[in-house]
């Protein structure tokens, strides 16, 4: 079961790293332009944030499988029109629905734990989850550059349509209803504002969902800028940086394995607090390298990178436990907000963290460290103050 929910989780990096090799060739076949090939991918992360918004509070009513299930079969069916879109238009909005059933089954899958585990047991799941799921960005780009040759962009997607097949099989086997009647809440727009009520209204809720959501934001400044900083400003070559990013995605995988190994010996809050603590000084001394010293030494720059990318697998799995464990009675609701803002601030960095050009890593060098110090202000102005009035 963990490891269906844990695909589920990884359609997001699938489905954005493994065609990212074939943009170019995609503006060839389909006689259209550039700038309307990366509109896949705008529409795609729009999508993914606005299906967990909606499905997220819907599922606290009617239970999770049913809805799960239909969201993995309609990605699956999103996946395929992909493959035979015959034109531009046609294309985005097959992007548009795969984006908002595959954002409905992560946060359905982030539910179904939630509805399963509690405090380190569920830091433990999650940290496990993300382990599994850590693998995707790591595999995806390097599945989609060798798979450009022999299959073509079309072909990328039908791998995508054959991964979509086998999480609908995973859910009709391996996934029970994990939310029972009993602590369901009843439908209707009433029943939607008091579950948000509830959930934005915890405190503890807040600061650990906004650590998760910050911390989101530092790996995706990473994401949206790495290309043009380890290619443009280091000068290492296009296999290079590949090696480069699967290192890293290497490092937060590593990451996340040691937080499930000490969970039990250490608190989730604690390693979340080391984590956001390694982001904030080693986002640092990213900045003297990159923006003090205008440095363009790789391993100057490139290790400080490392162990900021590494500190994402001390506080993603940790905080959406303590996030979610403060808000069970509406776990869907809960998750669908940390979804929401994780993708919605991604959609924000990307242009950001390119506003000076290709050829300066100083964006990058400001928005990790800084989204580091949002994250240890979320947990001291709203986990810690909680955790005293209690």
């Amino acid at each position: 079961m963990l490891c269906i929910l844990a695909l589920i989780s990884a359609i997001a990096p699938l489905s954005t790293d493994m065609y990212l090799p074939g943009l170019p060739i995609m503006a060839e076949s389909l006689d259209t332009s550039a700038a309307s090939v990366q509109l896949t991918l705008t529409t795609f992360m729009a999508g993914l944030g606005i299906g967990q918004l909606i499905i997220g509070p819907i599922s606290d009513g009617i239970g999770r499988r049913r809805l799960l299930l239909g969201a993995a079969a309609i990605t699956t069916l999103a996946s395929a029109a992909c493959a035979l879109a015959p034109n531009i238009e046609f294309l985005i909005g097959a992007r548009l629905i795969q984006g908002l059933s595959g954002g409905a089954a992560i946060v359905l899958a982030r539910a179904c734990i939630a509805d399963r585990a509690r405090g380190n047991g569920a830091a433990k799941l999650f940290s496990i989850m993300m382990i599994i799921g850590g693998v995707a960005p790591v595999v995806a780009p390097l599945l989609g550059g060798v798979l450009l040759g022999p299959v073509g962009w079309r072909g990328i997607f039908w791998v995508l349509t054959a991964a979509g097949a086998v999480m609908v099989a995973g859910v009709l086997t391996l996934v029970p209803e994990t939310l029972p009647p009993e602590r369901r809440h009843g439908g209707g727009l009433k029943a939607l504002v008091a579950n948000l009520g509830y959930v934005t209204g915890n405190r503890r809720y807040l600061g650990y969902a906004l650590a998760f959501i910050f911390g989101f934001g530092a790996l995706f400044s990473y994401i949206a800028a790495s290309p043009f900083v380890v290619q443009n400003v280091l000068g290492l070559t296009p296999s290079q940086f590949s090696m480069v990013f699967a290192v890293n995605a290497v490092g937060m995988v590593a990451a996340a394995t040691i937080t499930a190994r000490l969970l039990g010996r250490l608190s989730a809050r604690t390693l979340l607090n080391f984590g956001v603590a390694l982001l904030t000084i080693s986002g640092a001394v990213l900045f003297c390298t990159a923006a003090l010293f205008n440095s363009t030494n790789p391993a100057a720059l490139l290790i400080p990178l490392f162990v900021s990318v590494s500190s994402i697998g001390f506080i993603m799995g940790n905080a959406t436990a303590l996030a979610q464990g403060e808000v069970t009675a509406a776990a869907g609701t809960g998750s669908a907000l940390m979804g929401a803002g994780q993708f919605g601030l991604a959609a924000a960095v990307s242009p950001l963290v390119g506003i000076a050009g290709p050829d300066t890593a100083v964006p990058m060098a400001i928005a990790i460290p800084t989204f580091g110090l949002l994250a240890a202000l979320s947990l001291a102005l709203f986990a810690r103050k909680a955790d005293a009035a209690n």
